[in-house]
């Protein structure tokens, strides 16, 4: 097709304000998908998607639309939601002229719109704006396009009102996607091939298919073509596009949005981001393209041993399809055999155990997710990344530590102001600026540690604000850590898995806090047991469980008084003894109390 005729674009939006309703009418509209086989959230492939009502993994759909202009093919990405998988969202952006900003006009403007709209004006692209979920009865239409004039400085003529759900308004939309929408340019004239690798899959019988733009010249089955980042070659078994099943065509164009089969088995030989070219490399690599870097780590264990080499198995067949998935080998004198694995944040590593859970029928013992310090020793100037908290130096004299912060905007009604700057306090948050963004909401612009995050910040903040906040970070850079290793000893000795890494300031609080957890859950035994937190050489925190005892003297009824008091000794005696050489068993129900994530 005429690559004037072709309109490339992504829906983008806060969290449930209604991508994936709104592409079910897209798709409806256009006849892409029949009404027979038409059901809710149809571009969401996984169960889980569905499930929890929200786009875990991209995906592409081709439509055709006629108009009083001729026949279009309008090629939607829908993108995950989450800033979780922020990298993946920009990299389907580079593959697209424009984006539907779509805000909820019951919620209005959320943190996070600011954060997708951001990316779009990165790469220049085409913004219509769009209210969704007007059928609401509790709509704020006035308001919300006041604060999207604000965000865009437009006017209320360019705005577009639709319901996702009925199906109003849909119709003028994809004439506007058509007309506003630029049509598809190619930068080098030839034959040479050059796409954009925005997302992939895998199959056991064709490999990794990779899902791409094509920018320049034409690739067709047999194309021998390469990665540039990895240097992998292929041959193309099969390329075509998505309605929304993969449908196979005889090429793709530059213009065009389509899937690549590569053939290729192993992990990593794909990854999103990456260009595709010619095996000459004719034409130069797309500029941007970095490695997702794991923020998030924990240990996944398999609760029964014998299950260690299929949670590998399963492992690996994830990271086949999901390059951010990072694992290594680890083993625990209490846990057994395990990995600890680095994902992009707490809903990516909620995912990927479920999956496990559910695909491969695994139970798993997961720990409280960390985060990386970068550890300089500065004797000898070698940085190293420390993500297990076992790992951390006992005593950071002599180091300087680096940990992740975040900048973040939080959107609240002010009357809330109060209880969020009382929360930030017990979080180290710093407030940089506050902003009326309308009559009655806020903008916070914050920085935090990605420690304190993970610290339940989110659940928190919500809980003050009675859910009307909304929150999105980013991460902004490493900063100076004031954190110490806190060490958990149970006669004794030292539990690696209960250690954990906690804010200088808070090594009291949370001493106390783990050594009160442990002492609720841990059963008493034959000896006396000493639960100890230990930071910086001294104990902070300590309780003792007392023995269990016996009644020696039960059986006896009446009698001599000096032969209870033998019976007596003799067990003080065999205490003590006990005490000397015995041991503190740990059960394992205890570990997974102690060390399972709070998710």
């Amino acid at each position: 097709m005429d690559l004037s005729h072709i309109r490339n674009f992504s829906i983008i939006a806060h969290i449930d304000h209604g991508k994936s309703t709104l592409a079910d009418r897209l798709l409806e509209l256009t006849n892409t998908v029949e009404k027979r086989k038409m059901r809710a959230q149809v571009l969401d492939m996984m169960e889980l998607e569905r499930e929890r009502g929200i786009t875990i993994k991209m995906q592409p759909v081709r439509m055709k639309y006629q108009t009083g202009g001729g026949d279009y093919l309008l090629n939607l990405i829908d993108t995950p939601g989450h800033i979780d998988f922020s990298y993946e969202v920009s990299r389907a952006l580079q593959a697209v002229e424009g984006v539907l900003l779509l805000v909820d006009a019951t919620q209005g403007v959320q943190a996070q719109t600011f954060t997708v709209l951001n990316m779009a004006r990165e790469f220049n692209l085409v913004i219509i704006p769009v209210i969704n979920k007007i059928d609401s009865p509790i709509a704020r239409l006035h308001e919300t396009e006041q604060e999207i004039m604000e965000l865009l400085k437009c006017s209320s003529a360019e705005i577009l009102r639709v319901s996702g759900k009925t199906g109003e308004g849909v119709g003028e939309l994809l004439e506007k996607i058509v007309t506003r929408i630029p049509a598809p340019k190619t930068e080098f004239v030839g034959n040479d091939p050059r796409a954009l690798v925005f997302d992939y899959s895998y199959s056991n019988h064709q490999g990794v298919i990779i899902y791409a733009r094509v920018f320049d010249g034409e690739i067709r089955r047999g194309s021998e073509l390469s990665f540039s980042a990895t240097g992998d070659k292929f041959v193309v078994l099969e390329v075509g596009s998505f309605l929304p099943e993969k449908h196979s065509l005889a090429s793709l164009v530059a213009g065009e949005i389509g899937y690549i089969v590569t053939g290729l088995k192993r992990a990593g030989q794909a990854k999103v981001g990456d260009t595709v070219t010619s095996v000459s490399r004719a034409l130069p690599a797309f500029p941007g393209y970095r490695e997702p870097e794991p923020v998030v780590w924990a240990s996944v264990y398999p609760e029964n041993a014998d299950d260690f080499t299929l949670l590998r198995q399963s492992l690996e067949r994830l990271r086949l399809s999901d390059a951010a998935l990072s694992f290594v080998e680890e083993s625990s004198g209490s846990l057994g055999r395990g990995f600890r694995a680095g994902f992009l944040g707490l809903l990516h590593l909620e995912i990927i155990v479920e999956r496990l859970k559910r695909e491969f029928n695994l139970t798993l013992v997961v720990t409280t997710p960390s985060i990386g310090y970068e550890v300089k020793d500065l004797a000898t100037g070698k940085t190293t990344l420390i993500y297990a908290p076992h790992l951390f130096p006992a005593d950071t004299r002599g180091y300087e530590v680096m940990e992740p912060w975040v900048s973040a905007s939080i959107i609240l009604p002010p009357s809330y102001l109060g209880n969020v700057i009382k929360l930030f306090n017990s979080h180290e948050v710093l407030l940089l600026t506050t902003n009326n963004f309308s009559e009655d909401r806020s903008v916070l612009e914050v920085e935090l540690p990605l420690r304190e995050l993970m610290r339940h910040f989110f659940d928190e903040l919500k809980s003050v604000s009675s859910g009307f906040a909304s929150f999105s970070y980013q991460l902004c850079g490493l900063r100076r850590a004031e954190v110490v290793r806190l060490d958990v000893l149970v006669g004794g000795e030292t539990v690696a898995p209960f250690a954990r890494v906690v804010s200088r300031a808070k090594m009291e609080e949370e001493a106390k806090a783990v050594v009160e957890k442990l002492f609720k859950v841990l059963p008493r035994q034959l000896i006396t047991i000493k639960i100890q937190a230990q930071a910086l050489g001294r104990i902070i925190s300590s309780r003792t469980i007392s023995a269990l005892r016996k009644d020696v003297t039960d059986y006896l009824y009446g009698g001599d008084i000096t032969r209870k008091m033998k019976l007596r000794e003799k067990q003080k005696k065999g205490k003590k003894k006990m005490q000397n050489i015995g041991s503190v068993n740990i059960p394992p129900e205890v570990f997974l109390r102690m060390v399972g994530s709070d998710k």
